[in-house]
């Protein structure tokens, strides 16, 4: 294999990952996990650890680098924890896949996040996050997510000054927070009520929107430290006021083909419980109900998944067969992959694990 070819956006989602959750997949065994460099000090103490997927392999992501992802890319990310009163280790592990992150990718850290999972002897719970999409719980491992175009190659850090290309950086949010994301460079992104970054490489622009707060120039204005400081205090900063004199930083704003997103967001929001089930002496994939239910509708014999329109939780019972377990995620992914919200994070939870956001699901 001599590399990945990158892929049209969301390409992955198409996949029918006919090897997620298959016996050849489960075969994975700890022994084998435990040849994989990249699991040599995972999940050992409380904290949070990322990998970045580069040709196939595990690569241990800077933590300088932490909450940054870019679009061409996919990540592995656990969080070891304890519960209150616990000295038991605890974990979630994630992947997460960029827009442009192709099926190589993607399968591969959908398959190395099993690996890992049997690495810590099948404790963790396992999540899928998609660009744009992320979970509650994967965003608050970080203070700032950063999405960013292209892949990691591309950083400034990778790359010489005279070939680095430029980017323009939006930051919208208030006191409760603030997003950074990558915008096209060109006219039509700016918005007077946010704050916007022009990363030349060794200068640093920033542009406030008229009606842009205190929180947003406040993170802006970090931001360009953080980034002056990685590149060792070598790059210039600067900031400018919508309607002064921006026609410097505005000439920059020159980005040709880049189209608009697509939506892929839920029409109906009805939440939605389906049942897997080998019972009958076939699997069987069923919608079970809809609208409001408890946990009295779930049964420990099945796998069952949770669609709240906003995220997806497989829920495995504690008598569920092997072949229901292996197929659970794959099912999951194949039943997003046919809706029109094929893109929402998914969680994979054993029956006994209280998880907050499942309980409150469905409560609601």
């Amino acid at each position: 294999m001599s590399g990945l070819t990158k892929a049209k956006q969301y390409d992955w989602k198409d996949s029918n990952l006919a090897l997620f959750g298959s016996d050849l997949e489960r075969q994975v065994k700890k022994e084998s996990a435990q040849t994989e460099p990249a699991w040599k000090n995972a999940g050992q103490k409380v904290g949070l650890q990322i990998w970045r997927i580069v040709k196939f392999k595990v690569v241990s992501w800077p933590k300088e680098d932490y909450g940054k992802f870019y679009n061409g890319d996919s990540y592995i990310v656990l969080n070891t924890y304890k519960e209150e009163g616990s000295d038991a280790l605890l974990y979630d592990v994630h992947f997460w896949i960029g827009k442009y992150s192709s099926q190589d990718e993607y399968g591969t850290a959908a398959y190395k996040t099993v690996e890992l999972d049997t690495f810590l002897d099948d404790v963790p719970i396992q999540h899928r996050e998609v660009q744009g999409y992320e979970s509650s719980l994967f965003r608050s491992y970080f203070k700032t997510i950063e999405l960013l175009e292209g892949g990691a190659e591309s950083g400034f850090r990778q790359v010489k000054p005279e070939e680095y290309v430029p980017r323009l950086l939006h930051f919208h949010g208030d006191r409760s927070g603030v997003t950074v994301k990558q915008v096209p460079r060109v006219l039509d992104s700016l918005d007077g009520t946010d704050v916007y970054i022009l990363d030349l490489g060794l200068r640093l622009i920033q542009w406030n929107g008229s009606g842009s707060n205190k929180d947003e120039r406040f993170k802006a204005v970090r931001y360009m430290q953080n980034v002056a400081s990685e590149r060792s205090g070598k790059a210039k900063t600067e900031v400018v006021e919508e309607g002064q004199d921006t026609e410097e930083f505005e000439s920059f704003l020159n980005e040709s083909g880049k189209t608009e997103e697509s939506s892929y967001d839920a029409a109906d929001r009805t939440k939605e419980l389906y049942r897997l089930s080998d019972s009958s002496g076939k699997m069987s994939f069923s919608l079970e109900k809809k609208g409001k239910m408890a946990k009295t509708d779930l049964d420990s014999n099945d796998v069952f998944i949770l669609d709240t329109k906003l995220e997806v939780f497989v829920w495995i019972g504690k008598k569920t067969s092997h072949n229901e377990k292996k197929n659970a995620m794959a099912y999951a992914h194949k039943y997003l992959q046919e809706s029109d919200h094929p893109l929402v994070s998914v969680s994979c939870l054993p029956e006994g694990r209280v998880v907050k956001a499942f309980e409150s699901a469905l409560a609601a």
